[in-house]
């Protein structure tokens, strides 16, 4: 049985009252690690807290091509907002036990939440769920249900969620932590095959925070030149919402050095599916390199068993024209992308990696490139451009950043794809419909404040 939102919501609430009364004066600062005052009762002088979190403004315009499945809905400019508040504490006892919580109160608004919900009622079934996704985190696959919605219309919704609640301990053996929680394991900039849990989109813009997962994971130090992470993820049927064997995962990541280059060995069972991976981290004179392989025996609903995976980069950072100047490629090969894209929408094994998160593309062979510029330490401008090697098509995402002060940042972009009709980004057919799938041109402006 999933734990109530409103259970987890009453312990925090009544954990940060019952703090307040303990004597604790809050300080607020741009530094989020920013340590309070210890309270003056003797049952919290081993007590640490710190305090930080951001409100988020956004903005976005999307311009459907006049072809595609979103223009069936709506030819017009699909305009949207998004407010988003984060509150983190990090509890800290006696410096052993650590308890982390972040807490979120977001409100979206705008066409997309409106176009969506017409799209699922005129063409259901017609598309894989994470293509008509509104980008509200599910829950209906974690152990615990800690997203819940305070009112929804038509056009809105506004709903608050946990995402991070856990607890670790560290001794000098390493470090068990228990709760909603991220891990990220492989080494890639855009495409990471090794990371299976919860991984960033390629063309995620912000990173500031990876979304949780409910699981169990402890770190050992074996040496000053190796350790060993484990992890267990449970994760619900979200058919009959019971704790499935065949939904969860279990692996282990052994971490290791070899003079000045790392290495990194996987083994995983992920689903219904075994995954094996090597990684390695070397220097190349001032350049970074990186390469992540991963081998997937795939599960019994696959139409393809087996698959080979492959991500491999290089970054470098120099002065030009007395501008500090920063870039990375990336090559991926994505042994279950296909050719034909308009039959990978619809075969079984790509769908079902889409709708859990871990996969976001259809093809095999990509590029990506990056390149940030420092104009002025407080202005940046940033280029980020994917491209699938076969068609070839792709997106381009240029972009701004000002820093307007110590805590607060502005950005201005756009996503722009790019392609001929027939390719991914281009815009492919959906089977046995007139409408093309592309995705849409996009211009955004974000605003934060960081406290």
């Amino acid at each position: 049985m999933k734990l109530s939102f409103s259970v987890i919501f009453v312990f925090c609430l009544c954990y940060a009252i019952c703090w307040k009364a303990a004597g604790c004066n809050l300080v607020f600062s741009s530094d989020i690690k920013e340590t309070v005052s210890k309270p003056s009762f003797s049952i919290f002088k081993d007590i640490d807290i710190d305090w930080g979190g951001h409100f988020k403004v956004r903005g976005k315009a999307s311009c459907p091509s006049s072809d595609s499945l979103f223009a069936a809905v709506d030819d017009k400019t699909w305009l949207d907002s998004n407010l988003e508040a984060r509150f983190i504490t990090d509890c800290y006892f006696k410096n052993s036990t650590r308890l982390e919580v972040h807490y979120e109160v977001i409100l979206s608004v705008g066409d997309t939440i409106q176009n969506i919900q017409k799209m699922k009622s005129l063409f259901p079934k017609m598309l894989p769920e994470e293509i008509f996704s509104s980008n509200i985190p599910r829950d209906d696959r974690r152990l615990l249900d800690l997203t819940s919605v305070v009112s929804k219309k038509e056009d809105y919704i506004f709903y608050h969620r946990l995402d991070r609640l856990a607890l670790s301990l560290t001794r000098n053996w390493g470090t068990v932590c228990v709760g909603r929680q991220t891990v990220t394991w492989g080494h890639g900039m855009l495409f990471n095959p090794m990371d299976l849990f919860n991984p960033f989109s390629p063309t995620d813009i912000e990173r500031d925070y990876k979304m949780g997962d409910d699981m169990l994971s402890a770190h050992f130090n074996l040496s000053n030149l190796s350790d060993f992470q484990f992890l267990y993820v449970p994760r619900r049927n979200p058919l009959n919402h019971d704790i499935a064997w065949d939904h969860s995962s279990l692996a282990g990541k052994y971490h290791f050095f070899h003079g000045m280059t790392e290495f990194e060995i996987m083994m995983a069972r992920h689903y219904e599916s075994y995954v094996a991976g090597l990684g390695s981290v070397g220097y190349l004179g001032n350049a970074a390199w990186r390469m992540d392989a991963t081998w997937t025996q795939g599960d019994s609903g696959d139409s393809q068993k087996d698959y080979f995976s492959l991500v491999v980069n290089m970054d470098y950072s120099w002065v030009w024209w007395q501008k500090n100047v920063y870039g990375f490629l990336e090559f991926f090969y994505s042994g279950i992308g296909k050719s034909n894209y308009s039959d990978a929408i619809i075969d079984s094994n790509i769908p079902e990696r889409l709708n859990r998160g871990e996969l976001f593309t259809l093809g095999k062979t990509y590029l990506g490139c990056h390149l940030r510029m420092e104009l002025h330490p407080l202005f940046n401008v940033l280029f980020t451009s994917i491209t699938n090697l076969q068609d070839p098509s792709g997106v381009f995402q240029p972009r701004v950043v000002y820093d307007m002060t110590e805590n607060m940042q502005v950005l201005l972009g756009a996503t722009i794809p790019w392609g001929a009709k027939g390719t991914e980004f281009g815009g492919f057919q959906i089977p046995k419909t007139p409408f093309t799938y592309r995705s849409a041109v996009e211009g955004f402006l974000w605003m934060s404040y960081y406290f």
